[in-house]
């Protein structure tokens, strides 16, 4: 009897020690999560990971005022034409000369990988990173695991609907930053142990839930993110 009750003692206070250090680890992930940067720093291109209507506006209207030489968005659906997407993001002159879709990427770990086969052929070793503030944490571990020379820039973006400054007030945002964070840490522990070829089939990503019916943006872009 006094070793089992020994082995509940130590089960409980595991668990105990475990759920304070993810709560602490959220707090931090939740308070460090990035904010969008007055200028750049003479950046080669801007990449835009699709998964919501707000990150293509954004990156698109970087582009259009001249940051970065080139535009890569990736993850478009293999359906969407360029029109289709130039229309929805209200590209300009920049969006037809100079912008690149990608279409095959259908989580962050295919974004990462799709984007630095474009760096690579292209000599880019500075990039602005647009996609949500939530997402964007897992977004630049992906990225920095697969073009580990390459300096990121990030560029948060909030979607409709999401506060992450104020998490604490909104259950739906508080959710989402939950779910995130997991997915981060699975992350986090997959880019330090395996490298990218083996991750191809455990990638931890899924839709962000926040973005999954995103109404007319939702067509242009693979589902998953």
């Amino acid at each position: 009897m006094a070793d089992a009750g020994k082995r509940r003692h130590f089960w409980l206070s595991t668990a105990l020690i475990a759920a304070g250090l993810y709560g602490v680890g959220f707090l931090i992930f939740a308070a460090g999560l990035p904010r969008a940067p007055e200028r750049f720093d003479r950046p080669d291109a801007i990449v835009a990971l699709t998964g919501g209507g707000a990150r293509l506006d954004a990156a698109v209207a970087l582009f259009e005022r001249g940051v970065g030489r080139r535009l890569l968005i990736t993850g478009v659906n293999g359906s969407t034409t360029r029109a289709d997407l130039k229309a929805i993001v209200h590209g300009g002159p920049r969006f037809d000369c100079c912008a690149d879709l990608g279409r095959t990427a259908a989580n962050t770990h295919g974004n990462a990988a799709e984007t630095a086969a474009w760096v690579t052929a292209h000599h880019y070793h500075r990039l602005v990173i647009v996609t949500a503030s939530y997402h964007m944490p897992r977004a630049l571990r992906e990225f920095a695991a697969e073009m580990p020379g390459v300096t990121l820039e990030p560029y948060p973006v909030e979607p409709d609907g999401i506060d992450p400054a104020h998490w604490w007030r909104h259950p739906h945002t508080f959710r989402l930053l939950q779910f995130e964070y997991v997915k981060y840490l699975a992350s986090l522990a997959l880019t330090a142990l395996l490298p990218a070829r083996e991750r191809d089939a455990i990638d931890p990503t899924l839709d962000p839930p926040a973005e999954r019916h995103s109404g007319r943006r939702n067509a242009p872009v693979h589902p998953r993110s």
